[in-house]
């Protein structure tokens, strides 16, 4: 199996694809604004929301920076401010959600579009294309679990899984 398709079967597989673990669409599916903003306990666990946050600011830097639009990167100070989270309303979750899938799904266009250059090809303050969106995707399976484990202690999860 090629480098590409393994990694177009990973990503899928954190969005919309169930493999071994839930994809985050479906995990995500019928989280309501409270679900998204609530902690075991303050200060001991990120909630839902905060954790999309986190992902979503990788995987935009990372679109930003191969797409040559650093100026347009999301910052922030350090790691920890990546959990930060907008206004809480309905609307801003919807739209965090919706712009987190969009961003997943542009960066697999440009997998499934890159030829083997682009696959190795050096990304401006990133390694390879290849070698990101192989963390990337690990990345989001250890935290799709922790969101998944949010929504069982607070009852939210639906417990749809076929694995």
């Amino acid at each position: 199996m090629e480098v590409k398709t393994l990694l177009l079967q990973q990503w899928a597989s954190c969005l919309d694809e169930e493999d071994w673990f839930p994809p985050l669409e479906k995990v995500l599916e019928n989280i309501t604004l409270e679900q998204a903003t609530w902690k075991p306990a303050e200060g001991a666990m990120n909630s839902i929301w905060e954790l999309v946050c986190h992902l979503l600011f990788y995987k935009k830097r990372l679109l930003m920076r191969f797409i040559g639009e650093t100026a347009n990167e999301p910052q922030a100070e350090n790691n920890e401010s990546t959990f930060r989270i907008p206004t809480e309303t309905v609307q801003n979750w919807k739209e965090t959600k919706q712009e987190y899938f969009d961003v997943h799904r542009e960066l697999e266009k440009i997998l499934a579009k890159s030829e083997d250059e682009d696959l190795y090809r050096q990304i401006p303050g990133e390694r390879s294309l290849v070698l990101e969106l192989k963390s990337l995707a690990m990345h989001d399976a250890y935290h799709i679990g922790q969101i998944v484990f949010l929504s069982k202690i607070q009852g939210a999860w639906s417990g749809k899984h076929s694995l």
